[in-house]
């Protein structure tokens, strides 16, 4: 009696929902729509079609799973790939011009953004009004080196931590002679994919621990992003002046990667010594730009025009030259150290850095 009339139930459900949700129609041999599979197997089940339609219901759901649970669709496997088609040159539509398309919403003017590749970032020119062709960095990014700066400046160490600085500069110095002895385009390559890495690292965990404690960083956080910012940029100029070998690209990899992790494990321990490692790791970057600059004025390096990259960036004359790069490079690794110098001093006063106002700025 209960199974008669559950069976009931379930024909006057499906005779008030089979005209809007279900066909009736017979399935052809060929036929694999989802709607008529249901249909045809749910009919059957209510009915007892000696087929097993039953079979069919499961066939048509795990077989159509990926159709049904995503729009409830009663295509057919041809018009999918009609649809897909249609997607695939909607996204092309989008990324050629910043495509949308109007959503099913009976036409009250809100839309559904198709994909983002279209946005365009703003037109940016010189000041003489021509294109600016980098997009690494802004024109507001640029700046004049300041050549005044005092750079025979030295820190004399007084504690342990600082003697133990700079005899951990001195070692990894010895190596850096020995490999590149007098190629100093190469070794100015190889310093600054270490030089970049403080500045990124410093800054990271300054930001961390800003969110950490809900306080803010004084503006160090954006100082030394800067820093790793320009030293980076350094990089990309020395990579216009010397083409690095392949064995020279493998030992950046080692470096970087030992460098990276050390300094990181340094800066989380004592950030006064993490700071003052790279105060004196500048100073060692001033001596060897200086000795870069005797080697072009001897002749031994050929003074070539200054890459573009660095006209723009350092805001050059068009005349440029080498030496004039080296120059400004030197510059800024002379102001790097007296930041570096300046954050340790800070912590070695008991204070921390948001204490004291960051040198934006000052590259």
């Amino acid at each position: 009696m209960m199974s008669r009339g559950a069976t009931r139930v379930a024909r006057s459900v499906i005779g008030h929902m089979g005209p809007r949700y279900f066909s009736g129609a017979a399935m052809g041999p060929h036929d694999t729509s989802l709607g008529k599979l249901f249909a045809c197997g749910t009919t059957g089940f209510l009915h007892g079609n000696p087929a097993k339609p039953s079979e069919n219901v499961m066939v048509a759901w795990f077989g159509y799973g990926g159709i049904g649970s995503r729009q409830a669709s009663t295509l057919a496997l041809g018009d999918k790939k009609v649809e897909d088609e249609e997607e695939v040159k909607a996204v092309k539509s989008g990324a050629a011009g910043g495509a949308t398309a109007a959503a099913g919403d009976g036409g009250n003017g809100n839309k559904e953004v198709v994909s983002y590749w279209g946005v365009e970032p703003p037109k940016v020119t010189k000041e003489d009004g021509s294109e600016w062709s980098w997009n690494c960095f802004r024109p507001w990014e640029t700046y004049k080196a300041d050549l005044t700066i005092d750079l025979e400046k030295k820190h004399v160490p007084v504690t342990f931590l600082d003697k133990f600085a700079l005899w951990t500069v001195k070692t990894l110095r010895w190596p850096t002679d020995l490999f590149f002895q007098r190629r100093y385009g190469c070794r100015a390559m190889m310093l600054e994919t270490v030089a970049a890495v403080p500045g990124m690292v410093g800054g990271m965990l300054l930001h961390c621990k800003s969110l950490r404690r809900f306080e803010h960083s004084g503006g160090w956080i954006k100082a030394l992003l800067e820093e790793a910012e320009n030293e980076r940029m350094h990089l990309m100029t020395f990579m216009e002046v010397s083409k690095p070998r392949w064995y020279e690209r493998a030992l950046v990899f080692a470096v970087q990667g030992v460098f990276f992790n050390a300094y990181f494990l340094t800066y989380i321990l004592s950030p006064k010594l993490a700071h003052r490692i790279v105060g004196y790791l500048e100073e060692e970057a001033i001596h060897s730009y200086t000795e870069f600059l005797k080697e072009l004025d001897k002749g031994t390096i050929e003074n070539v025009p200054a890459p573009a990259i660095a006209i723009d960036y350092w805001r050059m004359p068009p005349d440029s030259t080498l030496r004039d790069v080296v120059m400004v490079v030197r510059a800024d690794e002379a102001h790097h150290r007296d930041v570096n110098h300046f954050a340790s001093d800070i912590h070695y006063q008991g204070h921390e850095l948001r204490k004291a106002p960051a040198p934006l700025g000052y590259h």
